[in-house]
């Protein structure tokens, strides 16, 4: 009788957070029947999701995915979340409907640190940014930047190899190398000696663009005052790029590509803070996710040696011992499926969310202007009804017989849609030259006493770095 009480007492509490909820986000009417709502976990009466979805965001989504179906809702105090799990609905949301559909404001931490560039810009403005540089990751254009990508690389190797049986940061020494093989073949700069300030400055941005809550950036907070030493670095980085570049002859890269285009109906040409907030957002996106690909790519080959000699084979059949061009890159083949299957279970983008401008209705179910609604590719890419062994670390899921009846839209490693990252064939280029050179000469162990688990920020990182030892291959 206590605990029927109890429930009861539970499920009123659970009914009337979600009407103020209703009520406060939506405009909902105070009294009367609700129109249906996805299933969803009920949570903390006051709070709903709000503590888990902060700390153990994977987790919950994962769950959601599990035991709710193809949508589901989530209460974050006031606010409904609406979490798509479904690729039928993936397609609706980010493609069909793309329209309908804006960056939520959950990315406003972003936009702090990356200002109005391709990532986070919106409307007419992202549009024209976008086709100003779109030219810029054309394949042929792409063609001429594998030598560079090689040459960085087998420097990284000749440094690691030095390191042999020490152990080291895995992911500090593969930002570095992503953060120059970036900067040399979109800026035709070395940024050798601002490489650690600019990875410091990364991670602060990292978790800055995770945060839900912001005082104004005047207030001298000491978030604030770590903000401004970390734009101070990316925007004296920028700043002295163009000043270079303006001083100097132009050169056959991006960014005298983005300072030379002009619209196309007005003549005008990119002024300086756009040139800074699309150059900050390709030199952070640019390395970002590309050091984290990698990094968990050798993490998952150290736990898996069977798949590291496999790759070690492929690509001494491909390459013999010289360097990859831009030609080898399709022959290697099970390269690509390797980073493929890491990004499959460690996404960088772990979630993407938007937020519908006018009312929308998904799997029979009304969603509200103002609504957030997110796809968690960490979950997705483990759906066992899209994936045969979802946990596993198998590269053959990535094997052309395996893809051809899988729908595109359960894998998202670089988005969807009109929106989808600018530099994904940049991104699969520079990752299976690295990681076929690397996996040829070199063998990464982690150490006995790491433990390693996912962190959730921007990108999805492992948590305290990936400390591994480094031994020839």
């Amino acid at each position: 009788m206590t605990t029927s009480l109890h429930d009861r007492a539970l499920d009123l509490g659970h009914r009337f957070a979600g009407r103020v909820a209703s009520t406060l986000a939506h405009g909902t009417p105070v009294l009367g029947p609700l129109p249906p709502a996805p299933p969803g976990p009920l949570g903390n009466v006051v709070l709903g999701n709000m503590a888990e979805g902060w700390s153990r965001p994977l987790e919950l989504f994962s769950r959601c995915m599990t035991d709710h179906g193809p949508i589901a809702r989530l209460r974050f105090g006031a606010s409904f979340y609406y979490l798509v799990n479904d690729p039928d609905l993936v397609r609706h949301v980010f493609v069909e409907n793309a329209r309908n559909y804006k960056k939520s404001r959950n990315y406003r931490g972003i936009k702090i640190v990356l200002g109005d560039g391709l990532f986070t810009s919106e409307g007419e403005h992202w549009k024209r940014q976008r086709k100003l540089a779109q030219p810029g990751f054309h394949r042929e254009r792409l063609a001429g930047f594998a030598r560079t990508m090689s040459e960085a690389t087998r420097a990284a190797i000749a440094r690691l190899s030095a390191l042999a049986g020490e152990p080291i940061q895995l992911n500090e020494e593969v930002s570095r190398l992503a953060l120059g093989v970036v900067c040399q073949t979109l800026f035709s700069a070395d940024v050798g000696a601002e490489a650690d300030a600019i990875g410091r400055a990364v991670s602060f941005a990292n978790e800055f663009g995770e945060s839900a809550y912001f005082l104004p950036t005047w207030v001298p907070t000491r978030k604030n005052r770590e903000l401004k030493r970390a734009l101070a670095v990316f925007d004296e980085l920028v700043a002295r790029l163009v000043r270079e570049r303006r001083a100097g002859a132009a050169k056959d890269d991006l960014l005298s590509m983005l300072m030379a285009a002009t619209d196309a109906d007005t003549g005008e040409r990119m002024s300086e803070q756009e040139l800074r907030d699309e150059a900050l957002t390709l030199i952070i996106g640019g390395h970002e996710t590309t050091a984290t690909v990698l990094a968990w790519t050798f993490y998952l080959l150290s736990l898996h040696p069977d798949v590291a000699r496999r790759l070690r084979a492929h690509v001494v059949s491909v390459l013999g011992d010289r360097d990859p061009t831009a030609e080898d890159v399709p022959k290697l083949a099970y390269t690509a499926q390797v980073v493929q299957e890491a990004m499959r279970l460690y996404p960088p983008a772990w979630v993407i969310e938007r937020e519908a401008i006018a009312a929308d209705r998904l799997a029979g179910y009304e969603i509200p202007p103002g609504a957030t609604l997110a796809v968690c590719p960490y979950a997705l890419h483990r759906h066992p009804a899209h994936w045969p062994n979802p946990e596993g670390f198998d590269p053959d899921h990535f094997a052309t017989e395996a893809a051809r009846d899988r729908s595109r839209y359960v894998y998202l490693p670089f988005g969807v849609g009109p929106r989808v990252c600018i530099g994904n064939a940049f991104a699969m280029m520079e990752t299976v030259i690295i990681v076929s050179m690397m996996a040829r000469a070199l063998r990464f162990d982690l150490s006995p006493s790491e433990r390693v688990e996912p962190e959730p920020v921007m990108t999805l990182r492992p948590k305290g770095g990936l400390r591994m030892v480094v031994r020839p291959a």
